[in-house]
């Protein structure tokens, strides 16, 4: 069972979604990296409406036909842990923006890979 808590670094990851590295979108290569690097968790969060440093208006709204929206990866991980996966994000995030925030992770745990259960008595919810 996998288990977080106390201080902890955030890395944010903002790319657009069209962002590719070797054929696939590269969001999906930065979350596999990082669950080989071994990093606590990493999420993907797809935004509706943008702008970076070209300044252009990306939007899901539908009068406008905007291809490319901004997405976001989320990794929370004990600070050296995070830095240490730094090089890579260095290696894949040619345009984009990388921020590094402190934070207090109150409770992360995760499944018992054997029996799939919670830690908790009862029936699960999805």
């Amino acid at each position: 069972m996998t288990r977080l808590t106390g201080s902890a670094l955030r890395v944010t990851i903002f790319i657009g979604e069209n962002d590719i590295w070797h054929h696939k979108p590269l969001y999906t290569e930065i979350v596999h990296r990082a669950h080989a690097a071994g990093l606590a968790g990493a999420s993907v969060f797809r935004g509706i409406e943008g702008f970076g440093a070209s300044s252009l208006i990306h939007t899901s709204r539908l009068l406008s036909l905007s291809e490319d929206l901004p997405v976001a990866i989320v990794i929370v991980d004990t600070e050296d842990r995070v830095r240490a996966f730094l090089p890579q994000l260095d290696e894949l995030v040619g345009e984009g923006l990388v921020i590094l925030d402190d934070c207090e992770v109150i409770r992360y745990a995760g499944r018992d890979a054997e029996s799939g259960r919670t830690g908790k008595k009862g029936k699960r919810s999805l």
